[in-house]
């Protein structure tokens, strides 16, 4: 596991490779709620096919009341580009109603109020906090995941272990970076299979350089 010294210097690294904290994810939206809506698509879903099923719903019902005047099939239907759409239009259906009638149609603002929500999870809450709220929230991905794991950084079995892990060990100042920064880790050196560990910027900290895919 990376010491303490070795985390600051990681993000240290990070950060002056990309000081720009203001990064947006492409499933984030203008609205508190299309981006909540697009952070439950995007589960086990490509970005463009994210997009493409969160369009085609807004274009119908972009509101927890519109979304509840459709029938679950219809919104299945709507959203099927993303996968596991009847899943997603069960959840959807559901959280529209626990949102109106505990929160008056208004997205909550705090992981626990977030995951209080039918179909939301630790991962989506994180990034509804720090993308659409902006607040200091790490948001753990397949890719973060593996990073961590990888690293030393931080360690669990599941995305939400990792998640817990690495909230303990990243230092404030760089919360709102962090998942940017390990995520493009992720997706540019630190690949599921054959990662680019000489070229990968922080490889001399890294604890398990080569390995395969976790």
């Amino acid at each position: 596991m990376l010491s303490d010294r070795e985390v600051r210097a990681l993000f240290e690294r990070l950060h002056a490779r990309d000081p720009y904290q203001n990064v947006r994810l492409e499933k984030v939206r203008d609205e508190p709620f299309e981006s909540l809506v697009s952070v439950m698509l995007s589960a086990q879903s490509r970005d463009e096919n994210t997009a493409k099923a969160a369009s085609q719903l807004f274009a119908v019902a972009h509101t927890p009341e519109a979304i509840l005047e459709l029938s679950q099939p219809a919104i299945a239907a709507l959203i099927r580009p993303c996968g596991l759409y009847n899943t997603k239009a069960r959840n959807l259906h559901a959280m529209c109603r626990d949102l109106i009638d505990r929160f008056g149609g208004t997205v909550p603002g705090t992981r626990a109020e977030l995951m209080s929500l039918p179909g939301v999870g630790r991962k989506s809450a994180d990034i509804v906090e720090r993308f659409v709220f902006g607040r200091p929230r790490i948001a753990v991905d397949t890719h973060v995941h593996r990073v961590c794991n990888r690293l030393g950084l931080a360690f669990g079995r599941t995305e939400a272990q990792t998640a817990a892990h690495l909230e303990r060990r990243v230092p404030r100042r760089f919360a709102m970076g962090a998942h940017v920064w390990l995520l493009e880790l992720g997706k540019r050196w630190c690949k599921p299979r054959c990662p680019r560990c000489g070229s990968c910027p922080v490889a001399d900290l890294c604890r398990h350089q080569g390995v395969e895919a976790i």
